[in-house]
């Protein structure tokens, strides 16, 4: 079945909505915008290995196709190389989107524990919650499963396994210039000095670690680090959020 993007019909760019349901269905073809582009791709990733040999052309999903109606995220995806990927995100050319997961990992203190990624990575020292694009690994009976995304992306970038943590209900969502970012909130029983500690432990127990470090976020400002541009509407609705439960 076809399904056509309604983006006419999003919620507004930049702001925070509810999810009630994420179906990413992914076709076995390629995907168009990788077929049009793949020699401007491939002259983009030669540029970008010679600016960072450390990087690695694997596989993710990028969508081809997204509605959003009353909640409910519906989207095709393909499977496409990073390169073909970090050309779609140098371009933000029309026909592809890109959708995926994060936690708010929130200490039992109230701070939002996010990582600071490591200078071989393609977003070197950018501040945001741990996570990745949705990879063929995360797919089953055709379907991406964000929510095992999201666990698997944050054991391997910190150590935490989310199944320590107690999940708040109901997921929401943000878009911005072709990214549509899903996130849920959860809890943490340590403090942020505890998380920190633990996630610099298993940094420097990894080999090859993404990350440099793990950061303490305890208020909404937007230039108190090196944030991608939906990071800041996040922490505002989150730390509105966290001050509304104190208070209740």
């Amino acid at each position: 079945m076809t399904l056509e993007t309604d983006r006419s019909q999003w919620p507004a760019a930049g702001t925070i909505f509810a999810v009630s349901e994420i179906d990413i269905e992914v076709a076995a073809e390629p995907h168009p915008f990788h077929l049009a582009e793949a020699e401007r791709a491939r002259e983009s990733w030669q540029r970008e290995i010679a600016a960072n040999p450390h990087l690695f052309d694997g596989r993710m999903v990028l969508q081809r196709s997204v509605r959003i109606t009353d909640g409910r995220i519906s989207a095709r995806g393909h499977i496409v190389p990073y390169s073909t990927f970090l050309w779609w995100r140098k371009t933000r050319a029309p026909g592809a989107s890109h959708i995926f997961g994060m936690p708010m990992l929130v200490s039992s203190d109230g701070a939002l524990i996010a990582i600071r990624m490591g200078a071989h990575t393609a977003n070197p020292g950018r501040v945001y919650s741990p996570g990745g694009s949705l990879e063929p690994e995360d797919i089953f009976d055709g379907r991406c499963d964000i929510a095992r995304n999201i666990a698997r992306e944050v054991m391997e970038e910190t150590g935490i396994s989310l199944s320590e943590t107690t999940a708040e209900p109901g997921w929401h969502a943000i878009h911005m210039d072709g990214t549509l970012t899903v996130f849920r909130v959860f809890r943490l029983a340590a403090t942020a000095e505890e998380v920190i500690a633990r996630v610099a432990a298993h940094v420097a127990a990894d080999p090859h670690p993404e990350i440099d470090e793990a950061v303490a976020i305890r208020e909404a400002e937007p230039t108190a680090h090196d944030y991608p541009e939906f990071i800041p509407p996040i922490l505002e609705w989150l730390f509105a959020r966290i001050r509304r439960q104190q208070m209740a």
